[in-house]
């Protein structure tokens, strides 16, 4: 596929982008393989997981539960440990893309400009470097969110340092350079992967899919579909037997009164709209089928009585 012209990468704003893969994939030969640290680095990749998908996603994307503000904070500070820039930026991008899901003019479709920009290059790109505040009004009143989104390398650097110091070179590496990497990776399968393979329970109006492999690797984003179709909902996985860590995590924290009003798909919403076309289940790349407008969700993209108090 032709590259467009808006879509050419900033080579040298993303220096340190490359720099973390390589260091992540030398320093195995000069350190030595560690089981150890990669308990490590899978430990931190769930940690700062969970920051992607219940802070920058579930939370500040969509609004789907409540918190304090002191809590917000600190889910913002874990969520931009991910090294996945600022979280105003997070937030108005994503919001972006499902407006304008597997459209022309979408943030990262696979359908429309192919895995490789689907997967990373789209982050890398000039054209989307800054954020949108008019997509994020509703956050950006907040001026530590509008501080962090400025400076958003400061709470990677942090973690950077606080691994060095707690571990040395040896934490450093596997705690920070491998687990960035697993964990960069990780999330951006939901970009390129999730609109390409997987089934189609309900009819949205792009192309995304469930994919169970993808959910265990992403605390429970791979439940796409559900989430395109029901974007409010703070659980993805909307049956028993669909993983979803990310929500047991956040209902676990609803227990002890961090977090509250967390938002499931009413029963009537749930069973309605299922796909009964196979063909359409079955073909990966089927053109999107268009919602009736009662049953899109839209309201429900981003919840403004969601405010912390």
């Amino acid at each position: 596929m032709q590259t467009k012209p808006d879509h050419r990468l900033d080579w040298v704003r993303s220096a340190p982008f490359f720099l973390v893969h390589a260091v992540a994939l030398a320093g195995v030969f000069w350190l030595g393989w560690s089981w150890s640290g990669l308990l490590l680095a899978l430990g931190l990749y769930a940690v700062r997981m969970f920051g992607v998908t219940g802070a920058y996603h579930r939370y500040f994307s969509h609004r789907s539960y409540k918190t304090s503000r002191p809590f917000q904070l600190l889910l913002a500070l874990l969520a931009m440990t991910s090294v996945q820039k600022g979280v105003l930026w997070w937030a108005a991008h994503h919001r972006h893309h499902h407006r304008t899901s597997d459209q022309p003019g979408d943030t990262h479709s696979v359908l429309q400009d192919g895995f490789w920009w689907s997967h990373v290059a789209w982050i890398l790109a000039p054209m989307n470097h800054d954020t949108d505040f008019d997509k994020v009004k509703d956050l950006a009143k907040f001026p530590e969110l509008r501080w962090l989104d400025r400076y958003y390398y400061v709470p990677a650097i942090a973690l950077a340092v606080g691994l060095y110091f707690a571990g040395g070179i040896w934490a450093l590496y596997w705690g920070f350079f491998v687990s960035t990497t697993l964990l960069w990776h990780g999330t951006f399968t939901i970009n390129s992967l999730t609109h390409v393979f997987g089934s189609k329970r309900y009819v949205t109006s792009d192309n995304s899919r469930n994919n169970l492999w993808l959910a265990i690797i992403t605390l429970g984003e791979g439940w796409h579909n559900n989430h395109h179709y029901y974007q409010r909902s703070t659980n993805q996985g909307f049956f028993w037997w669909e993983v979803d860590v990310t929500f047991y995590v956040l209902k676990a924290l609803s227990w002890v009164g961090l977090v509250w009003d967390l938002h499931t798909p009413p029963p009537h919403v749930r069973d309605s709209n299922r796909v009964t076309d196979a063909a359409a289940v079955a073909a990966p790349a089927a053109a999107p089928v268009a919602v009736p407008a009662s049953l899109t969700p839209a309201p429900s993209l981003v919840s403004l009585s969601s405010n912390p108090r």
